[in-house]
């Protein structure tokens, strides 16, 4: 079992920067990859961004690329989304998720609140 926290809420402004925690325990040595997600109200959840746990392999949406970098510390089993240059449509609750195959994400957290005004 991995066991995912994230932090690092909040309400900012367009142009905003925030960065996102996602802390994981437990079998973290089985960990493929996490991954970002999000969901915005009304809508289905969205990928964000991956990263994998071992290598230096990220994928990010379009909508994100060129304003968020997703990255690890593996001694402190956490992995990070920097989100520079917000932007309202980026409001939602975000969500890590790891894997231990490429094909599905088995755990998630809890989610945290990300809001950013006009």
């Amino acid at each position: 079992q991995v066991q995912l926290v994230e932090s690092g809420r909040g309400l900012v402004q367009a142009g905003d920067s925030l960065r996102l925690s996602c802390a994981a325990s437990g079998r973290t040595s089985s960990i493929h990859s996490v991954g970002w997600f999000r969901q915005a109200p009304g809508k289905e959840r969205e990928f964000v961004a991956n990263i994998w746990w071992t290598a230096a392999v990220t994928s990010y949406t379009d909508s994100v690329k060129g304003r968020f970098s997703i990255s690890r510390d593996n001694a402190k089993n956490t992995v990070y989304l920097q989100m520079d240059s917000l932007k309202p449509e980026d409001t939602a609750v975000y969500y890590c998720a790891a894997r231990r195959i490429p094909t599905r994400y088995e755990y998630w957290g809890q989610g945290t609140q990300v809001t950013v005004s006009s």
